[in-house]
């Protein structure tokens, strides 16, 4: 029985101690792997412009198609959205954080659903001084950015109340040239004319 006794005690310890080395390795364990749950995962987001160009006429309204592809986020609410110009006189921010940034004025603004990858941007009532080359621009939550290719919006002029266009301006053009051709041909022509009536009458008198 003493010798049982010792046993006893021996295992109890053995026991204890590998449930104290089993309560110290799940311990041990969750705190090791909490920083790789709390590491989030590289944004992969891919920002499509479509199409690369774009035409309108003054007047009308334009929707610049802008959509945003993220697999391994199916949330995207919480991208924050940009859109800016580009022409001849520089670089114009349009819309900032999801917002119009330009002072009075309502004819700019973001379309879709932010969370369903549409950020298109809509400009009503267009004019020539709308045109430029038009970039979306994406900020994600670990502060990259990401731009698509661009819009190049050519904005047609309209002319008089049925909204005649330039082209039909050119087309007056070349036919007014070239009646001002034939009015050249006939003041060349007209002396040689008259030579011939005045030959025609000399013979009638002979």
């Amino acid at each position: 029985s003493a010798v049982l006794f010792s046993l006893f005690p021996g295992t109890d310890v053995g026991v204890t101690g590998g449930g104290a080395n089993e309560e110290n390795a799940a311990a041990v364990t969750p705190a090791t792997a909490q920083p790789l749950l709390l590491t989030p995962e590289p944004w992969n987001l891919l920002v499509t412009q479509t199409p690369a160009k774009e035409k309108a006429k003054e007047g009308e309204t334009v929707v610049l198609n802008c959509h945003l592809n993220s697999p391994q986020h199916p949330s995207l609410t919480n991208l924050m959205v940009k859109w800016y110009k580009e022409d001849e006189k520089g670089q114009m921010d349009l819309l900032e954080k999801n917002m119009t940034i330009l002072p009075n004025n309502s004819r700019i603004f973001m379309s879709g659903d932010l969370s369903q990858g549409d950020v298109s941007l809509i400009i009503l009532n267009v004019t020539t001084s709308d045109h430029g080359i038009y970039f979306c621009e994406v900020t994600l939550p670990d502060g990259k950015v990401v731009t698509g290719d661009g819009t190049k919006l050519r904005i047609r002029r309209a002319l008089g109340l049925f909204g005649i266009e330039e082209s039909i301006g050119t087309i007056i053009g070349v036919v007014a040239a070239g009646i001002g051709g034939i009015v050249v041909l006939v003041i060349v022509l007209t002396p040689q004319l008259r030579k011939c009536i005045l030959c025609m009458r000399r013979e009638s008198r002979q």
